[in-house]
């Protein structure tokens, strides 16, 4: 995609250390974050949610600490949202696996693992900060031949200081 089409599908974008942050809204509400490679100009908000959005987008890339007050739009299935709730009581520093919260809510870790891949809302609701028990594991559902997207979640991680948890095989930064 180039950047130019990029801008008419985000109502903003954000420039992140990894690349960026596209922001599309919908009825005065955040509709979707998107993680996009370093090629993307930044666009400013085209809309007062947009502008808001991007502002605490901004507010987190410099300080992990952070807190989101956006209005979301209802997204995914009910099994999703427990998903994203368990996700997003995890604080920052922090990590859990894919099967240490399946277990919290009685699944199995390849559902929460496609609930992950699922989400909407990145830097929301906090998937980087579940992992694989071996090691990284995956983000954003991506095919990702290049890393990017295991970059961004390696880069948030590190932004959040957040180190390898004692029952990891192999480091979250391998």
């Amino acid at each position: 995609m180039k950047t130019d089409q990029a801008s008419t599908l985000f109502n903003a974008i954000v420039p992140a250390q990894f690349g960026a942050i596209g922001i599309r809204t919908q009825d005065a509400r955040v509709r979707e974050l998107v993680y996009l490679q370093p090629s993307f100009d930044e666009k400013a908000a085209d809309n007062a949610v947009a502008e808001l959005a991007a502002m605490q987008v901004a507010h987190y890339l410099q300080d992990p600490d952070f807190r989101f007050d956006l209005p979301l739009f209802e997204a995914g299935t009910e099994f999703q949202r427990r998903v994203w709730s368990e996700i997003a009581s995890i604080p920052r520093g922090n990590v859990k696996t894919y099967g240490q919260v399946a277990k919290l809510i009685g699944s199995a870790p390849r559902a929460v693992g496609q609930a992950c891949g699922a989400n909407w809302f990145p830097l929301i609701i906090p998937c980087h900060r579940v992992t694989a028990s071996g090691g990284l594991g995956g983000f954003s559902n991506q095919d990702d031949e290049n890393g990017f997207h295991l970059s961004v979640k390696r880069w948030l991680l590190r932004h959040e200081g957040a180190t390898a948890s004692p029952w990891q095989q192999q480091s979250i930064w391998d």
